[in-house]
């Protein structure tokens, strides 16, 4: 399955917990570390820890391995790392402070087929 796929399949998994402010960035032509970023966050520690449950439980269903997961227990910022595609699960107020969109800004924001991504601005 292709980077893409993975990633959309990723955001289905956030919105299906909730998660605020889906966003993916194309990281291909910017870094070297992933060929794509999703990012998001959750408004308490156990939303955020269930946001990143639920990415490693449909990695699992498409039989694909997370290369590591760091950050589950403070749930301040969870990283998933499945090699291609990085994923940062955020709590709201660490979101905001460490801002990777902006970061970020040469990479290219992919639209999700999901209803709630890039839809809530309560940061």
């Amino acid at each position: 399955m292709n980077s893409k796929k993975i990633i959309e399949q990723i955001a289905h998994a956030c919105d299906d917990k909730q998660a605020k402010d889906i966003a993916a960035l194309d990281m291909q032509e910017v870094s070297l570390v992933a060929d794509y970023f999703l990012i998001c966050h959750g408004n308490n520690e156990r939303q955020v820890q269930a946001i990143a449950r639920a990415i490693k439980e449909t990695m699992e269903e498409m039989d694909m391995t997370i290369k590591r997961m760091e950050g589950f227990e403070q749930a301040r910022w969870i990283l998933v790392d499945l090699d291609d595609v990085v994923c940062h699960v955020f709590h709201k107020d660490e979101r905001l402070y460490y801002n990777l969109e902006r970061l970020w800004g040469d990479a290219e924001r992919i639209n999700l087929p999901i209803e709630s991504a890039g839809n809530d601005h309560e940061l």
